[in-house]
């Protein structure tokens, strides 16, 4: 059985988008994964099918309603174990091993908002796991969707053409990736390392993982901390 993903959205012709291309577009091509996406607008409410309203409480914006999404999520297949996800900005960022959670299952539910966001009680009612991207806010939830599924289509089994790709990338070992380099060996004045010239696979690995410290301690010190403490655990 393929990992399925179904999307709830206003915006369904968004999916799969970019991931019909490359390794994840050849994976939907072959059966590994399937994508469906379903517009919201087909269980809004009257003439107009509206899917929002104003804020109790007043304020800005419009509020998609808990009855119209509770319609929506109630109207998909089965979840067979499938987590539903919100992508918010209020949510905790998601990381490398929510997507290998993820993976282990046997797909995902995302509901994708809009506007000022979603009636909090439908988050309550089907205990939807609320994601963020990062520090930023989008308009929608449908980039972070697509970001989503990629992160996690590229660990299915078959999808990437070498294990060990994935094993040696950011966060799979809690570290930001190593710098890359390819052909040619100097470009602009600028040389390549000597020692990824060497042929000396041990001095090679042990160079990139210096690398790999260096970069994440510059740029993600939480990471850098967080690898500390797994490390003292071990």
């Amino acid at each position: 059985m393929s990992w399925r993903a179904d999307i709830l959205t206003l915006f369904p012709d968004m999916f799969p988008g970019p991931l019909g291309f490359s390794l994840a577009g050849r994976a939907l091509e072959r059966g590994i994964w399937s994508c469906e996406s379903h517009d919201l607008r087909e269980h809004g409410l009257g003439r107009h099918r509206a899917v929002d309203d104003t804020p109790f409480g007043g304020g800005a914006g419009m509020v998609m309603r808990a009855d119209v999404l509770d319609t929506a999520l109630s109207a998909l297949p089965a979840l067979d174990g499938r987590p539903v996800i919100y992508p918010t900005p209020r949510g905790r960022r998601l990381s490398h091993e929510d997507a290998e959670r993820f993976v282990a299952g046997p797909g995902v539910v995302v509901l994708c908002g809009r506007f000022e966001g979603i009636d909090e009680r439908v988050l309550e009612k089907h205990d939807i796991e609320q994601f963020s991207m990062g520090d930023v806010v989008l308009s929608g939830g449908e980039i972070p969707a697509l970001t989503l599924l990629d992160a996690c289509v590229r660990l299915l089994p078959g999808v990437m053409g070498s294990q060990i790709s994935g094993q040696d990338e950011s966060f799979a070992e809690g570290l930001l990736e190593y710098p890359q380099y390819t052909k040619p060996a100097v470009w602009d004045g600028r040389e390549v390392p000597e020692i990824l010239l060497s042929g000396n696979h041990g001095a090679i690995a042990r160079w990139r993982h210096e690398q790999s410290i260096a970069v994440t301690k510059a740029r993600r010190p939480d990471l850098w901390d967080a690898y500390l403490a797994r490390q003292q655990v071990h």
